[in-house]
């Protein structure tokens, strides 16, 4: 049984890093963005974020993506938050083995038969492994290996690198080791957004048995490169099928039920092939189980789904009460899967 996410000294650790890295204007600036859904005047909502990150441990930007402003004491109990999640992660994964996790590059030599692409280490290619690399792909991915939130993540045409060593040398030293074979993902997927590889994030939980599937997210690119909440993107919850019932909404709290630059529906779309991805899932979370809680990042290509990357400090995810009506966190579906 791991330890409840919730312990004093745990608690107090907490509330002085906080307390320490408090920025007044992003408060402030939550607080307006929270006023729309309340009657509640924005230094009232702002003694209300401050008691939330007390009492339950919502971090701010928590407090605007899941309206925790309109939620009572019961309802904000259910959610599970950051700093639950990442206590979780601390308590249940192995140390050195999530390193593994950590850098992409060991997690692509790990986790090689999941992934579906070609991949180089640039401090380990010469100039003309590289500039056969990217004439046989035509398009690539540039990635620091330990970055988080999509931080160094670049894409590269194949036509824009003229001198393939002068390439390989500025991105070493801009610490973009990894180079990545392109996704190609699939169509249905593409119509959402075809700028950026629209992903999942699968939360799951593997108990040395059978793998618990915490949660199912749908990540949508709004024009960038990649679909990430933190560069612009959006997510909206999955059902069991694969299907999204509500709309999607980005870090402002802004939501679409249409995607505002293709006018897809993002109401109703059903993932392709979503009936492979767990079952994917289930093998991968066995290959390392003394990690067990994993947040996968899965692409689905026109064959199938493969795995981008997997996160061993996953991000948190659950609907906005005011786009999909739901006041219930997934605090206690974890606590059935994880038995805490």
């Amino acid at each position: 049984m791991a330890e409840a996410p919730g312990g004093l000294g745990r608690r107090l650790r907490y509330l002085a890093g906080r307390a320490a890295r408090l920025n007044p204007a992003n408060v402030w600036r939550i607080a307006g963005a929270a006023r729309p859904l309340t009657k509640k005047p924005r230094l009232l909502i702002v003694a209300d974020m401050l008691w939330c990150s007390v009492r339950y441990e919502f971090g701010f930007q928590d407090y605007l993506d899941w309206d925790v402003v309109m939620l009572t004491g019961a309802e904000r109990r259910t959610y599970i938050t950051h700093p639950k999640s990442n206590h979780l992660a601390m308590t249940l994964n192995d140390p050195e083995l999530r390193r593994v996790f950590a850098d992409k590059l060991r997690f692509n030599a790990r986790f090689g038969e999941f992934i579906g692409r070609d991949w180089l280490d640039l401090r380990e290619a010469d100039a003309s492994a590289v500039r056969a690399f990217l004439d046989s792909h035509g398009r690539a991915m540039l990635k620091v290996p330990d970055s988080l939130s999509g931080y160094g993540i670049e894409k590269v045409e194949a036509d824009a690198v003229a001198d393939a060593e002068a390439f390989r040398q500025a991105a070493i030293e801009r610490r973009q080791f990894l180079l990545e074979g392109y996704i190609v993902q699939h169509p249905d997927m593409a119509a959402l957004c075809p700028t950026s590889v629209n992903s999942l994030r699968v939360i799951t939980y593997f108990d040395g048995t059978a793998l618990h599937v915490l949660a199912s997210v749908l990540k949508i690119g709004n024009g960038g490169d990649i679909d990430n909440f933190s560069n612009g993107g959006m997510y909206t919850m999955l059902d069991e099928t694969g299907t999204a019932r509500f709309a999607a909404f980005d870090e402002s709290g802004t939501s679409y039920a249409v995607h505002p630059l293709t006018g897809t529906s993002i109401v109703g779309f059903p993932v392709p092939l979503y009936e492979q991805v767990v079952p994917m899932l289930d093998r991968a979370a066995r290959v390392i189980p003394e990690v067990p809680y994993v947040g996968w990042d899965v692409a689905i290509t026109p064959d199938g789904p493969v795995i981008i990357e997997g996160n061993p400090n996953s991000g948190v995810y659950q609907s906005k009460p005011s786009v999909s009506g739901i006041r219930e966190g997934l605090l206690p579906r974890y606590r059935a899967a994880i038995g805490f």
